[in-house]
């Protein structure tokens, strides 16, 4: 044990190093356990930077934690160390309806502040099934979604700036408008692998004028998951779209009766908006639910039978917890268009096992929640449950999808992470975790594989389709320039760089990379090349009734993203590949609307100004409604420089080759 003698000295919260103590923080909601060395409690900011310093200076680990609800082992102390938890630290600082913001600290629960803010006729969108007891912290830690964020999207979406403590002790200040890499979205999921927030500044949303919840019943999990394709495939985005199937009903009726029909699979669906928008996507609902054979289809009378039924479903696990001591909660994705063969796949897998897994999915955004009941101190049974688990997931990597929706990576899944991510990948997420904590001390060990831990049996990512042959020749020029350790200059169209440049040096420019690389209708997906023009783009997706949130601007659509004008960019993009300068190739994010698995790589180098990586290609959300979007944009700002910035050209362009003419120095 370490001696704590001068933390004690340094440190005016609780520090607790009794056995009994120990042994309550050595847990989360998984399965894993580890004992820390201590537990402090901190209600300031200045205790969090007290503690984390002393760890830097003594090189002892440490673990930020809120409710410790986390399902995937991210908040027990692997190593050791520290255990600083954040639940004292629970004000809700402010809250701004003409902005639409609130300001928060890290240990505010999220029903609290919901509680807060709907008098004032606002709500905030991440409504994760714990959402009773977890903390705004906890979910930003793990981006953590929920049913609405089928909608609104997971927590990433709503978050404007943070304040953190970072590795070496200090405070930060980080905001989406920042100049240069956004690097707000990279700790957000980052799992406290990066720095710990203690602040956060969030958007709020008003309240619909109207919501109207619906239940729908099917006599087959298949037809109720090709209806649910067809809902999305038509254009409709509901306000939550979530699937139980009959185990999960008769679970949920047996503990906490809410109404659900005893069927094979029950949907629960919401549509908001004025009266006349609600009418329409109520009748084109139930259109597709009678094409596949609904049984029953009633909506929620009043508000009391709505809160049943949600009541209901959020109850999901405790009334499952019944019929044994564990449960597994497992968390993958798959585009939707494949959730009726997911689910078959399922119940094969269930089969090989002789498991009978409760299907709870958010299926609107293919996120998959099949959930095994165990006895853990039964070890054959927990072995066929785990190998349930893994399996399930490696389908999910299979059908395209992530092998994480929302209950984020931890240590459950960082093996898995190497199914989802070529070796090239991982390496830049280890370089940045590096460059941020070079002494490993912050949660240590989670989110992705140790360096030279092999992937848990076997690697499954899908191959990626081999490159264009324009991209072929972009990506052996730039080769051709690391190996020679020259300079690299990056634009698009030039339309935002100085025309000096063109004067004495070598220009590469990604307007050759001009094609729309697929146009995905039934997930609502698109990928691009950097070099499509905006009105290209949006004249291919409006002649398919499709519509991106990209502004209608000169330049190319890796121009916008590099120099990121306008900020609505962030919450369409979900997946980049991306050329190193060094010449190594990598793909970050995944190709589904909603996953946390990894660094947030995508939204973090918006602004970054082709000085991290030089972006190839790039997946965005599509949307069937038509969209407001400028067609003038203010002049974008190009980066200025800071230690963090600093950092991540270290572990992106150790030898800052990339587009160093950008960078403002903020001492000029």
């Amino acid at each position: 044990m370490n001696d704590f003698d001068t933390l004690r000295a340094s440190f005016q919260g609780e520090l607790l190093t009794g056995e009994a103590d120990l042994i309550t923080y050595a847990y989360d909601a998984a399965p894993d356990r580890a004992r820390p060395d201590a537990v402090a409690i901190v209600s300031s900011v200045e205790e969090v930077r007290a503690i984390v310093s002393w760890c830097a200076n003594n090189k002892v680990p440490y673990v930020a934690r809120g409710a410790g609800t986390n399902l995937s082992g991210g908040c027990i102390p692997l190593r050791g160390g520290i255990v600083i938890s954040l639940v004292k630290l629970n004000r809700i600082i402010s809250i701004d309806t003409a902005k639409e913001e609130a300001v928060v600290e890290p240990g505010v629960i999220n029903l609290h502040l919901q509680n807060a803010l709907a008098p004032l006729g606002r709500f905030y969108a991440p409504d994760p099934a714990s959402f009773k007891i977890c903390t705004i912290g906890g979910n930003i830690a793990e981006n953590a979604g929920g049913p609405r964020c089928l909608k609104y999207g997971t927590t990433t979406n709503h978050i404007l700036s943070l304040d953190a403590v970072m590795p070496d002790g200090n405070l930060e200040h980080f905001s989406l408008e920042d100049r240069g890499p956004r690097i707000v979205s990279l700790l957000v999921g980052a799992e406290g692998t990066l720095g710990i927030v203690t602040r956060s500044t969030i958007r709020i949303l008003k309240i619909p004028d109207s919501i109207t919840t619906i239940l729908a019943s099917f006599n087959s999990i298949d037809a109720a998951m090709s209806c649910v394709s067809d809902i999305i495939a038509s254009g409709i985005v509901p306000r939550v779209l979530e699937a139980m199937d009959r185990m999960t009903i008769d679970s949920i009726e047996d503990y906490s009766p809410c109404g659900l029909p005893r069927a094979e699979m029950v949907l629960l669906i919401e549509v908001e908006g004025d009266a006349a928008r609600v009418e329409r996507e109520l009748e084109q609902v139930r259109s597709i639910a009678m094409k596949h054979k609904a049984g029953e289809f009633r909506l929620a009378t009043d508000e009391a039978e709505r809160a049943r039924l949600w009541e209901g479903r959020r109850s999901a696990y405790a009334a499952l917890s019944r019929l044994a001591p564990n449960v597994l909660v497992e968390d993958g994705v798959v585009p939707r268009d494949k959730l009726p063969e997911a689910a078959r796949r399922i119940r094969v897998i269930a089969k090989k096992y002789d498991v009978e897994p409760a299907l709870l999915f958010h299926a609107g955004d293919g996120n998959l929640h099949p959930n095994a009941v165990y006895d853990e101190r039964d070890a054959d049974w927990t072995r066929r449950v785990k190998s349930l688990g893994s399996e399930i997931l490696k389908m999910c990597v299979e059908l395209g999808g992530s092998i994480s929706g929302e209950h984020g990576i931890g240590v459950d899944k960082r093996r898995a992470m190497g199914w989802l991510f070529s070796p090239e990948t991982l390496t830049l997420f280890r370089r940045i975790k590096r460059a941020f904590d070079p002494d490993n001390l912050s949660n240590p060990d989670k989110l992705f594989p140790l360096e030279g831990e092999a992937p848990s049996e076997g690697v499954l990512r899908p191959k990626p389709p081999p490159p264009s042959d324009a991209q072929t020749a972009f990506i052996e020029r730039v080769r051709e320039k690391a190996n020679r350790k020259e300079p690299l200059t990056i634009i698009g169209s030039g339309s935002k760089a100085p025309k000096t440049l063109r004067d004495g040096q070598e220009v590469l420019s990604t307007k050759v990379l001009d094609q729309i690389i697929e146009l995905d209708h039934a997930n609502l997906l698109v990928t691009v090349e950097a070099g499509v023009t905006p009105r290209t783009l949006h004249l291919t997706l409006e002649a398919e009734g499709f519509y991106a949130p990209i502004p209608l601007v000169p330049g190319t659509i890796g121009g916008l993203l590099a120099t990121n004008p306008w900020s609505p960019l962030r919450d369409g993009v979900i997946a980049m590949k991306v050329l190193l300068a060094n010449g190594e190739l990598i793909e970050v994010g995944s190709k589904v609307v909603k996953s946390v698995a990894g660094y947030d790589v995508p939204r973090m180098l918006l602004g970054s100004w082709g000085t991290l990586g030089i972006i190839l290609e790039a997946t965005f959300k599509l949307s069937a409604t038509r969209l407001e979007i400028p067609t003038e944009l203010p002049l974008a700002l190009t980066p200025k420089s800071n230690p963090w910035f600093k950092r991540l050209q270290d572990a992106f362009d150790p030898d800052h080759r990339l587009n160093t003419w950008a960078i403002e120095d903020k001492d000029a």
